[in-house]
Protein backbone atom coordinates (compact mmCIF):
# COMPACT_ATOMS: atom_id res chain seq x y z
CA UNK A 1 0.00 0.00 0.00
CA UNK A 2 1.07 3.74 -0.48
CA UNK A 3 3.03 5.26 2.46
CA UNK A 4 -0.44 7.04 3.41
CA UNK A 5 -2.73 4.28 2.58
CA UNK A 6 -1.38 1.40 4.51
CA UNK A 7 1.35 2.21 6.60
CA UNK A 8 4.21 -0.46 7.80
CA UNK A 9 4.97 -2.88 10.72
CA UNK A 10 7.99 -2.49 12.26
CA UNK A 11 10.18 -5.12 14.76
CA UNK A 12 9.15 -5.16 17.88
CA UNK A 13 5.30 -5.65 20.04
CA UNK A 14 3.39 -8.84 20.34
CA UNK A 15 3.83 -11.65 17.90
CA UNK A 16 1.82 -14.67 17.02
CA UNK A 17 1.17 -17.34 14.52
CA UNK A 18 5.58 -17.54 14.19
CA UNK A 19 5.43 -20.90 14.06
CA UNK A 20 3.81 -24.02 15.71
CA UNK A 21 4.40 -24.36 18.84
CA UNK A 22 3.69 -27.56 21.59
CA UNK A 23 0.85 -25.68 23.91
CA UNK A 24 -1.95 -24.50 22.63
CA UNK A 25 -4.29 -21.80 23.59
CA UNK A 26 -4.71 -22.78 27.28
CA UNK A 27 -7.95 -20.38 27.26
CA UNK A 28 -9.77 -23.46 24.74
CA UNK A 29 -7.87 -26.75 25.75
CA UNK A 30 -7.67 -27.94 29.37
CA UNK A 31 -7.46 -31.10 31.29
CA UNK A 32 -10.43 -33.42 32.14
CA UNK A 33 -9.15 -33.45 35.41
CA UNK A 34 -10.15 -29.69 35.83
CA UNK A 35 -13.69 -30.07 34.98
CA UNK A 36 -14.28 -33.68 37.44
CA UNK A 37 -16.21 -31.42 39.89
CA UNK A 38 -17.79 -28.78 37.30
CA UNK A 39 -21.81 -29.40 35.33
CA UNK A 40 -19.60 -28.21 32.44
CA UNK A 41 -17.33 -30.94 30.80
CA UNK A 42 -16.43 -30.23 27.73
CA UNK A 43 -15.68 -32.15 24.82
CA UNK A 44 -11.98 -34.21 24.38
CA UNK A 45 -9.78 -33.75 21.82
CA UNK A 46 -10.65 -37.56 20.61
CA UNK A 47 -14.14 -36.85 20.58
CA UNK A 48 -14.03 -33.91 18.58
CA UNK A 49 -11.38 -35.98 16.18
CA UNK A 50 -14.19 -38.80 15.75
CA UNK A 51 -17.22 -35.29 15.27
CA UNK A 52 -15.06 -34.18 12.54
CA UNK A 53 -14.26 -37.24 10.77
CA UNK A 54 -17.68 -38.53 10.41
CA UNK A 55 -18.94 -35.19 9.24
CA UNK A 56 -15.28 -35.69 6.60
CA UNK A 57 -16.69 -38.72 5.60
CA UNK A 58 -19.67 -38.11 4.28
CA UNK A 59 -18.24 -35.38 2.44
CA UNK A 60 -16.35 -37.17 0.76
CA UNK A 61 -12.77 -36.38 1.97
CA UNK A 62 -10.36 -38.82 1.69
CA UNK A 63 -8.64 -40.27 4.56
CA UNK A 64 -11.45 -38.22 7.02
CA UNK A 65 -9.77 -39.11 10.44
CA UNK A 66 -6.42 -38.03 9.11
CA UNK A 67 -7.84 -34.63 8.21
CA UNK A 68 -9.95 -34.22 11.29
CA UNK A 69 -6.85 -34.50 13.41
CA UNK A 70 -5.29 -31.73 11.02
CA UNK A 71 -7.97 -29.72 11.76
CA UNK A 72 -7.76 -29.53 15.50
CA UNK A 73 -3.72 -29.17 14.67
CA UNK A 74 -4.58 -26.26 13.03
CA UNK A 75 -6.84 -24.52 14.70
CA UNK A 76 -4.55 -24.90 17.87
CA UNK A 77 -1.46 -24.28 15.91
CA UNK A 78 0.18 -27.66 17.27
CA UNK A 79 2.00 -30.35 15.79
CA UNK A 80 0.49 -33.02 13.68
CA UNK A 81 0.66 -35.54 16.39
CA UNK A 82 -0.79 -33.26 18.81
CA UNK A 83 -4.24 -34.41 18.57
CA UNK A 84 -3.24 -38.05 18.63
CA UNK A 85 -1.29 -37.84 22.25
CA UNK A 86 -3.59 -35.63 23.85
CA UNK A 87 -7.22 -37.00 23.07
CA UNK A 88 -7.94 -37.06 26.88
CA UNK A 89 -7.66 -33.28 26.82
CA UNK A 90 -10.87 -31.53 26.62
CA UNK A 91 -12.10 -28.37 23.98
CA UNK A 92 -14.26 -25.64 25.07
CA UNK A 93 -17.31 -25.32 22.65
CA UNK A 94 -15.63 -22.29 20.44
CA UNK A 95 -12.87 -24.52 19.60
CA UNK A 96 -15.15 -27.15 19.05
CA UNK A 97 -17.77 -25.42 16.81
CA UNK A 98 -14.65 -23.55 14.74
CA UNK A 99 -13.59 -27.21 14.20
CA UNK A 100 -16.63 -28.33 13.16
CA UNK A 101 -17.51 -25.08 10.79
CA UNK A 102 -13.82 -25.54 9.32
CA UNK A 103 -14.54 -29.44 8.35
CA UNK A 104 -18.06 -28.07 7.14
CA UNK A 105 -16.33 -26.35 4.32
CA UNK A 106 -13.60 -28.68 4.02
CA UNK A 107 -16.36 -31.20 3.20
CA UNK A 108 -17.80 -28.87 1.18
CA UNK A 109 -14.91 -28.90 -0.91
CA UNK A 110 -12.67 -25.67 0.30
CA UNK A 111 -8.83 -26.13 0.30
CA UNK A 112 -7.49 -27.53 3.38
CA UNK A 113 -5.79 -24.04 3.85
CA UNK A 114 -9.10 -21.81 3.45
CA UNK A 115 -11.01 -24.51 5.65
CA UNK A 116 -8.92 -23.67 8.64
CA UNK A 117 -7.93 -20.31 7.79
CA UNK A 118 -4.11 -20.34 7.77
CA UNK A 119 -1.28 -22.18 6.00
CA UNK A 120 2.26 -22.85 7.08
CA UNK A 121 5.02 -21.37 5.13
CA UNK A 122 8.98 -21.67 6.53
CA UNK A 123 8.52 -21.29 10.05
CA UNK A 124 5.60 -18.91 9.75
CA UNK A 125 1.92 -19.63 10.19
CA UNK A 126 -0.16 -17.65 8.46
CA UNK A 127 -3.57 -16.29 8.26
CA UNK A 128 -5.68 -17.18 4.53
CA UNK A 129 -8.31 -16.86 3.14
CA UNK A 130 -10.00 -16.73 -0.95
CA UNK A 131 -8.80 -13.43 -0.97
CA UNK A 132 -5.16 -15.00 -0.88
CA UNK A 133 -2.98 -17.42 -3.12
CA UNK A 134 -2.26 -20.25 -0.67
CA UNK A 135 1.60 -19.97 0.28
CA UNK A 136 3.53 -23.48 -1.72
CA UNK A 137 6.19 -25.27 -0.54
CA UNK A 138 8.28 -24.83 -3.42
CA UNK A 139 7.72 -20.99 -2.71
CA UNK A 140 9.88 -21.49 0.58
CA UNK A 141 13.24 -22.72 -1.67
CA UNK A 142 12.81 -19.39 -3.67
CA UNK A 143 12.52 -17.25 -0.09
CA UNK A 144 16.07 -19.88 0.75
CA UNK A 145 17.75 -18.54 -2.46
CA UNK A 146 16.95 -15.11 -2.05
CA UNK A 147 18.57 -15.15 1.68
CA UNK A 148 21.60 -17.59 0.21
CA UNK A 149 22.29 -14.89 -2.64
CA UNK A 150 22.15 -11.48 -1.09
CA UNK A 151 24.09 -9.77 1.52
CA UNK A 152 21.04 -7.95 3.34
CA UNK A 153 22.42 -5.43 6.13
CA UNK A 154 20.44 -2.16 6.12
CA UNK A 155 19.26 -3.43 2.39
CA UNK A 156 16.02 -2.75 0.84
CA UNK A 157 13.83 -6.35 -0.90
CA UNK A 158 11.07 -6.10 -2.74
CA UNK A 159 8.63 -8.90 -2.79
CA UNK A 160 5.98 -8.20 -5.93
CA UNK A 161 2.45 -9.72 -5.89
CA UNK A 162 2.97 -10.22 -1.91
CA UNK A 163 -0.81 -11.90 -1.64
CA UNK A 164 -0.69 -13.49 2.15
CA UNK A 165 2.97 -11.37 2.72
CA UNK A 166 4.58 -14.88 2.97
CA UNK A 167 7.56 -14.05 0.63
CA UNK A 168 8.02 -10.83 2.12
CA UNK A 169 7.28 -11.79 5.99
CA UNK A 170 9.75 -14.78 5.56
CA UNK A 171 12.68 -12.23 5.03
CA UNK A 172 11.90 -9.75 7.30
CA UNK A 173 11.80 -12.87 9.86
CA UNK A 174 14.70 -14.41 8.57
CA UNK A 175 16.66 -11.74 6.86
CA UNK A 176 19.06 -9.22 7.87
CA UNK A 177 17.44 -6.55 5.69
CA UNK A 178 16.81 -2.89 6.61
CA UNK A 179 13.53 -2.82 4.82
CA UNK A 180 11.06 -4.81 3.12
CA UNK A 181 8.45 -3.33 0.62
CA UNK A 182 5.67 -5.83 -0.22
CA UNK A 183 3.73 -5.00 -3.40
CA UNK A 184 0.11 -5.96 -4.88
CA UNK A 185 -2.47 -4.92 -7.18
CA UNK A 186 -5.45 -6.73 -4.87
CA UNK A 187 -6.36 -4.16 -2.05
CA UNK A 188 -8.18 -7.36 -0.12
CA UNK A 189 -4.77 -9.20 -0.58
CA UNK A 190 -2.99 -6.32 0.97
CA UNK A 191 -5.49 -6.40 3.97
CA UNK A 192 -4.16 -9.96 4.78
CA UNK A 193 -0.71 -9.67 5.04
CA UNK A 194 -1.27 -6.47 6.23
CA UNK A 195 -2.76 -8.53 9.69
CA UNK A 196 -0.50 -11.05 8.94
CA UNK A 197 2.35 -8.23 9.63
CA UNK A 198 0.84 -7.82 12.86
CA UNK A 199 0.90 -10.80 14.28
CA UNK A 200 4.46 -11.50 13.78
CA UNK A 201 5.57 -7.65 14.49
CA UNK A 202 7.94 -8.93 17.27
CA UNK A 203 9.51 -11.60 15.10
CA UNK A 204 10.02 -9.06 12.31
CA UNK A 205 13.96 -7.89 12.02
CA UNK A 206 13.08 -5.65 9.29
CA UNK A 207 10.37 -2.94 8.66
CA UNK A 208 7.86 -4.35 6.27
CA UNK A 209 6.06 -1.74 4.47
CA UNK A 210 2.81 -2.38 2.42
CA UNK A 211 2.15 -0.95 -1.26
CA UNK A 212 -0.80 -0.77 -3.48
CA UNK A 213 -0.33 -1.16 -7.36
CA UNK A 214 0.32 -3.40 -10.20
CA UNK A 215 3.46 -5.23 -9.99
CA UNK A 216 6.43 -2.58 -9.80
CA UNK A 217 4.62 0.28 -10.28
CA UNK A 218 4.49 0.83 -6.44
CA UNK A 219 8.36 1.00 -6.00
CA UNK A 220 9.71 3.63 -8.48
CA UNK A 221 11.09 5.72 -6.44
CA UNK A 222 13.21 2.77 -4.45
CA UNK A 223 16.51 1.54 -5.19
CA UNK A 224 16.42 -2.40 -3.87
CA UNK A 225 19.12 -5.22 -3.36
CA UNK A 226 16.75 -7.91 -4.23
CA UNK A 227 13.06 -7.91 -6.29
CA UNK A 228 11.21 -11.33 -5.79
CA UNK A 229 8.01 -12.27 -7.16
CA UNK A 230 5.87 -14.83 -7.38
CA UNK A 231 3.81 -13.73 -10.18
CA UNK A 232 0.97 -15.26 -11.56
CA UNK A 233 2.32 -17.17 -14.67
CA UNK A 234 -0.34 -19.81 -15.94
CA UNK A 235 -1.72 -19.15 -19.09
CA UNK A 236 -6.03 -18.39 -19.32
CA UNK A 237 -6.12 -21.52 -21.86
CA UNK A 238 -5.13 -23.88 -18.97
CA UNK A 239 -7.80 -23.07 -16.80
CA UNK A 240 -9.73 -26.15 -17.26
CA UNK A 241 -6.87 -28.16 -16.35
CA UNK A 242 -6.17 -26.83 -13.65
CA UNK A 243 -7.48 -29.07 -10.05
CA UNK A 244 -10.79 -27.73 -8.64
CA UNK A 245 -9.19 -26.75 -5.62
CA UNK A 246 -7.41 -24.56 -7.30
CA UNK A 247 -9.12 -23.27 -9.87
CA UNK A 248 -12.50 -22.90 -8.36
CA UNK A 249 -11.29 -21.22 -5.17
CA UNK A 250 -7.99 -19.37 -5.73
CA UNK A 251 -7.83 -16.09 -7.05
CA UNK A 252 -7.75 -15.71 -10.90
CA UNK A 253 -5.32 -12.53 -10.14
CA UNK A 254 -3.07 -14.55 -8.57
CA UNK A 255 -3.44 -17.53 -10.65
CA UNK A 256 -3.38 -16.03 -14.59
CA UNK A 257 -1.32 -14.04 -16.43
CA UNK A 258 -1.76 -12.93 -20.79
CA UNK A 259 0.43 -14.10 -23.45
CA UNK A 260 0.45 -17.64 -22.18
CA UNK A 261 1.32 -16.96 -18.95
CA UNK A 262 4.31 -14.71 -19.61
CA UNK A 263 3.22 -11.73 -19.57
CA UNK A 264 3.35 -10.47 -15.36
CA UNK A 265 6.70 -12.30 -15.67
CA UNK A 266 7.88 -10.41 -18.66
CA UNK A 267 6.69 -7.28 -17.32
CA UNK A 268 8.65 -7.81 -13.67
CA UNK A 269 11.67 -8.49 -15.46
CA UNK A 270 11.32 -5.23 -17.90
CA UNK A 271 10.66 -2.99 -14.61
CA UNK A 272 13.10 -4.51 -12.05
CA UNK A 273 16.09 -3.74 -14.03
CA UNK A 274 15.18 -0.01 -13.00
CA UNK A 275 14.42 -0.44 -9.50
CA UNK A 276 17.45 -2.78 -8.75
CA UNK A 277 20.76 -1.49 -7.76
CA UNK A 278 24.11 -2.94 -9.10
CA UNK A 279 24.60 -6.20 -8.47
CA UNK A 280 21.06 -6.69 -7.01
CA UNK A 281 18.97 -9.85 -7.32
CA UNK A 282 15.96 -10.35 -9.63
CA UNK A 283 14.54 -13.71 -7.94
CA UNK A 284 11.77 -15.21 -9.83
CA UNK A 285 9.43 -18.28 -9.39
CA UNK A 286 7.91 -19.43 -12.53
CA UNK A 287 6.29 -22.34 -14.70
CA UNK A 288 8.62 -25.44 -14.92
CA UNK A 289 7.10 -25.44 -18.44
CA UNK A 290 8.19 -21.54 -19.12
CA UNK A 291 11.51 -21.49 -17.44
CA UNK A 292 13.35 -21.17 -20.16
CA UNK A 293 11.62 -18.35 -22.09
CA UNK A 294 11.56 -16.43 -18.16
CA UNK A 295 15.11 -17.14 -17.87
CA UNK A 296 15.36 -15.67 -22.08
CA UNK A 297 14.02 -12.71 -21.59
CA UNK A 298 16.67 -11.80 -18.88
CA UNK A 299 19.53 -12.79 -21.09
CA UNK A 300 18.46 -10.65 -24.09
CA UNK A 301 17.73 -7.76 -21.63
CA UNK A 302 21.81 -6.23 -21.86
CA UNK A 303 21.22 -4.58 -18.05
CA UNK A 304 21.43 -8.66 -16.28
CA UNK A 305 23.95 -10.65 -16.07
CA UNK A 306 24.89 -14.24 -14.16
CA UNK A 307 21.25 -15.62 -15.26
CA UNK A 308 20.76 -18.87 -13.92
CA UNK A 309 17.66 -21.63 -13.75
CA UNK A 310 17.42 -23.30 -10.74
CA UNK A 311 15.65 -26.52 -9.31
CA UNK A 312 12.91 -27.09 -7.26
CA UNK A 313 12.12 -29.88 -4.14
CA UNK A 314 11.12 -32.20 -7.42
CA UNK A 315 13.68 -31.59 -9.93
CA UNK A 316 11.37 -29.25 -11.58
CA UNK A 317 13.05 -26.17 -13.09
CA UNK A 318 11.13 -23.15 -10.97
CA UNK A 319 13.23 -20.28 -10.52
CA UNK A 320 15.16 -17.83 -12.62
CA UNK A 321 17.64 -15.64 -11.48
CA UNK A 322 19.45 -12.84 -12.80
CA UNK A 323 22.11 -9.76 -11.75
CA UNK A 324 21.75 -5.66 -12.29
CA UNK A 325 24.30 -4.89 -14.10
Amino acid sequence: MSDDEGGDVSPGGSSGGAGQGVNPDPACVSSAAAHADSPYAGTTVGAVVAELAELLERGGVERPREEARDVVAALLDVPRFWPTTNRDAVLDDDCRTAALSAADRRAGGAPFAYAVGRSAFRHLTLDVDERVLIPRQETEVLVELVLDETQGEGAVVVDVGTGSGAIALALATEGHYGRVIATDVSLDALAVAQRNARHLAGALRARVEFRAGSLLAPVRDVRARAVVSNPPYIAYAEAAALPPGVRDWEPALALFSGDNGMAATAEIVRDAARVLEPGGLLALEVDARRASLAAELCLADPRYADVSVRLDLTGRERFVLARRI
